[in-house]
């Protein structure tokens, strides 16, 4: 089976001379270094009679530079990039191989055709080259290393953390008929990860077959994909809320024989993300993203006002009362009410801001058991005080909200927020690039991020949502160990630092929030970093166990009513609650 690069080694490649750790180059680094070195191999050979055999550097400047982007490199186009003959260029080929530098990887079965890839040991090489060449610049043109030019140079040596390489490739390619066949969300990761498709294929070695789907969507295709005889898919992205439903029903494959046996770590994973991949003390995916849902707020518009952020929720109904100024086309707060869904989740997470999960949780220390469900523990709260709080709470903010709040979802919530058109948001960390990577926003630089503010009996929180990769309990057998592998590798830290370095905010991985380069690009890296590190991101507030999606939709429909002012708080929670009994007897939980 093709192995991962071996991350045993975070401080990276070693100085020859002194013996001493040096820090990874950052991707962005690297590829500027090549870009350098090629210039500077030219301008060497032009201006000094000298002779360098193979061309070896012309080599492996074509051949690191393709893998950077992602772009095929074979024996012919690396031929005519040393500017040799073939037969020439052929044996330094054979020589750069033999040393261990490339690896030569079949595209075919029968072998008669290979793609060239520069090795693990090459990509650490080259990255020890770029930092001795920078230590030899900046004392050459006299570049001060406290200095704010001598800062950018030297980035690496000055950050706490380690900058994570680039990803190599599988040493074999994976043999998967037909590719790698993906059933994913529509979401900043995943497009990231469509964008990347190109470099994706190149590690391994297989086209990708995505197919993309909304929230909603992407349930209903895993739950028809289970009743299939054979999966139609090698891998499927789950909302962290689905794995007690989907491995109740027998649909996720067990992965904990293949962690024992390749003695796979999950200690960088943000621990709550693991434990809501987890069902009767079984893991059935491994995390590739984390995103807490935030309180967004303009820290300029509180700042002219003369307002604090808002902790509470008095707090933030005042707030967003002082903000609202609809003649202005401004507003208090944007959140999620669309009918559904998207209102189903404000709701459990407005519960857990006054200190009550959706169902009867065991409480501990830590907030509630949401990993050992029995009994009575899955009887649903709806008519409980801290259920009512919630509906009060959503009527009161409701006043100083868009005109089109209740058309409001994920997406339409980021966006109002981030055009300007309200004050503050709930928005999850996924769509922060709306905010942070948009120049044009009012929002941009102005942003500030806190826990949910709480209610009476609540304490400050922060819910975690996200997705992980699984493997359908009815994918072929003869697939199953390729599909792991690839699991293995699009759930690395080198491949999710790619996915933030192309669009993507979020990461359920401490090392690559602790990336220099990654940490650099946003505040919000930081903030989530803190809050995991701190154990304030909870799952308990939307818990993953058997039943919660019903309970969401039966939410999401009822309390609609109450919004729209069809239907009194009361009544709409006991009819909710009537219908959220009938479904968790009817699944036999009590």
């Amino acid at each position: 089976m093709s192995e991962l690069p071996d991350e045993s080694h975070p401080e990276g490649p070693y100085d020859s001379l002194s013996q001493t750790p040096m820090p990874k180059l950052s991707n962005t680094e690297l590829s500027r270094f090549i870009d350098f070195i090629e210039k500077f191999e030219g301008e060497t050979e032009h201006t000094l009679s000298m002779s360098h055999g193979y061309r070896e550097m012309h080599m492996m400047l074509h051949l690191m530079r393709n893998h950077l982007a992602g772009r095929l490199t074979t024996p012919t186009s690396l031929a005519d990039a040393s500017g040799l003959s073939y037969g020439t260029a052929k044996r330094g080929i054979e020589s750069l191989i033999k040393r261990g530098l490339i690896l030569s990887r079949p595209r075919t079965k029968s072998g008669k055709t290979v793609s060239l890839h520069p090795s693990p040991m090459m990509i650490d090489e080259w990255e020890s080259y770029a930092h001795r060449i920078k230590g030899l610049l900046g004392p050459l043109f006299g570049v001060d290393p406290a200095s704010d030019s001598g800062r950018r140079l030297f980035l690496d040596e000055a950050s706490t953390g380690r900058v994570i390489s680039p990803p190599a490739v599988l040493s074999a390619r994976l043999e998967l008929k037909g590719g790698l066949r993906g059933l994913i969300h529509a979401d900043p990761t995943f497009m990231a990860m469509h964008n990347l498709k190109q470099q994706l294929e190149s590690v391994f070695g297989l086209e990708i077959h995505n197919a993309s789907r909304s929230i909603d969507d992407l349930l209903e295709a895993i739950l028809a994909n289970a009743g299939r005889t054979k999966s139609r898919y090698d891998l499927v992205a789950c909302d962290l809320p689905w794995f007690g439903e989907l491995a109740s029903k027998g649909m996720l494959l067990p992965l904990d024989r293949f962690i024992r046996r390749d003695a796979y770590d999950l200690s960088d994973f943000h621990s709550v993300a693991v434990q809501s991949t987890r069902y009767d003390g079984r893991q059935y995916g491994i995390p590739l993203q984390t995103t807490p849902e935030l309180l967004c707020y303009r820290k300029d518009l509180l700042e002219q006002a003369q307002l604090d952020p808002p902790t509470t929720t008095e707090e933030l109904v005042k707030v967003a009362r002082r903000l609202y100024d609809p003649a202005r086309g401004r507003y208090g707060i944007a959140w999620n009410a669309a009918r559904g869904t998207p209102l189903g989740h404000t709701f459990t997470f407005l519960m857990a801001k006054f200190g009550q999960p959706i169902i009867n949780l065991r409480r501990t220390p830590e907030g509630y058991d949401f990993q050992h469900v029995s009994g009575e523990e899955y009887r649903p709260m709806f008519q409980s005080d801290a259920a009512f709080r919630a509906c009060e709470y959503m009527l009161d903010i409701l006043k100083y909200s868009p005109p089109n709040i209740l058309n409001m979802a994920w997406y339409e919530r980021a966006k109002s927020y981030a055009s300007g058109e309200s004050c503050m948001a709930y928005c999850y960390t996924l769509l922060a690039p709306l905010i942070e990577f948009n120049r044009e926003s009012p929002a941009w630089g102005k942003t500030g991020y806190l826990p949910h503010p709480v209610g009476n009996h609540g304490r400050p929180i922060t819910p975690i949502g996200g997705y992980a990769l699984a493997i359908p309990a009815n994918l072929s057998e003869e697939r199953i160990e390729s599909v792991w592998t690839a699991l293995r590798h699009l759930t690395s830290a080198n491949m999710s630092k790619l996915y933030i370095l192309n669009g993507s905010l979020v990461t359920p991985r401490f090392s690559v929030s602790q990336d220099p380069e990654v940490s650099a690009l946003s505040p919000i890296i930081d903030v989530v970093d803190r809050m995991a590190r701190e154990n304030v991101l909870q799952a308990w507030p939307r818990p993953p166990v058997p039943g919660i999606t019903d309970l969401i939709s039966i939410a999401g429909h009822e309390i609609f009513e109450v919004l729209d002012g069809r239907r009194s708080i009361k009544r709409a929670l006991s009819l909710a609650q009537d219908r959220a009994d009938r479904v968790m007897r009817d699944r036999g939980c009590y």
